[in-house]
């Protein structure tokens, strides 16, 4: 669409590119079948769990958020911000998504505050000058998990981190997307999801390509990792300096910390309740495959 002069008229076009796409392949949450890696994989798994890492004396510290969203997490952000002062405050990332509205509310809220956002596994490591917290480069942010990364007012990405994207999907046939039915309420809701998706998203600073890239990617497919220059396409990135979103890290005193490889597993453990809530959004009701999803609300 390099010919569309008006970035108002070629969002726009990309949108609807993609909602065309999303209902030709089938019929709403956040899916896939990314590769995790590293003992937090299980933590990741969970529900969204936030939690506020000090590192005194040298920094004012973060806020960690680990996990997937659900329908529990923008109470339980409230519940951990009542008494904390956390205007400005930078939000470390490493999650597999979880319930779209859910997502778009933790968003807004975030960009509210005014917080800073960025990817990584916050560790306390300790040695001869004692304890101190890090942040290992090392992560992953998928699906919905992306859209909560754009809510920072200063988006910053390690070169080491997984960026990931996918479609949006009917949670409760998530698992076999083609043999399952679909009925107009579906895409109803679909369309509606795909739409509040879209308004955020432009809110939030950015570009109808991370739409387009998000919403081709069907459930049956892995997800896509965002290159370098797709992260700048999207306008997920702000910045390429780490100390723009955690100034402490720049200084010797607290380096990043270089990731060793490990093994590469399935993002979806058999069995696990958080990973299925993690692939509904709020209004579809967990249903047997080829069921019909709950009415709108």
């Amino acid at each position: 669409m390099r010919f569309v002069k008006s970035p108002e008229l070629r969002n726009i076009l990309l949108l609807a590119a993609a909602v065309l796409c999303l209902a030709s392949a089938g019929v709403v949450a956040p899916v896939g079948r990314g590769a995790e890696a590293g003992s937090t994989l299980e933590e990741r798994k969970l529900p969204m769990k936030f939690s506020w890492v000090a590192c005194q004396p040298n920094c004012r510290g973060w806020i960690s958020a680990v996990g997937v969203v659900t329908t529990d997490s923008p109470k339980d952000f409230e519940d951990f911000a009542r008494s904390r002062d956390l205007r400005g405050a930078t939000l470390v990332l490493d999650s597999s998504g979880g319930s779209v509205n859910d997502s778009i509310a933790l968003g807004r809220r975030f960009r509210d505050l005014g917080m800073l956002t960025t990817v990584g596994v916050s560790v306390h490591t300790r040695s001869g000058a004692g304890e101190r917290a890090r942040v290992l480069p090392e992560a992953y942010c998928e699906s919905m998990c992306v859209f909560l990364l754009l809510s920072g007012k200063a988006r910053y990405v390690p070169d080491q981190a997984h960026i990931r994207v996918h479609q949006i999907w009917m949670g409760d046939r998530a698992d076999d997307a083609k043999a399952a039915n679909y009925t107009a309420q579906d895409l109803m809701i679909v369309e509606r999801d795909v739409g509040r998706l879209a308004k955020y998203t432009f809110e939030m600073g950015g570009s109808g390509d991370l739409l387009a890239l998000s919403l081709s990617v069907p459930p049956w497919e892995d997800l896509h990792e965002l290159s370098l220059d797709e992260l700048r396409l999207t306008n997920l990135v702000t910045t390429d300096a780490v100390a723009d979103v955690l100034p402490h890290l720049a200084t010797p005193a607290a380096p990043v910390a270089e990731l060793a490889p490990k093994a590469v597993q399935d993002r979806f453990v058999s069995g696990s309740d958080a990973a299925s809530k993690s692939t509904k959004t709020a209004e579809a009701a967990a249903h047997p495959t080829g069921g019909v999803a709950a009415p709108a609300q």
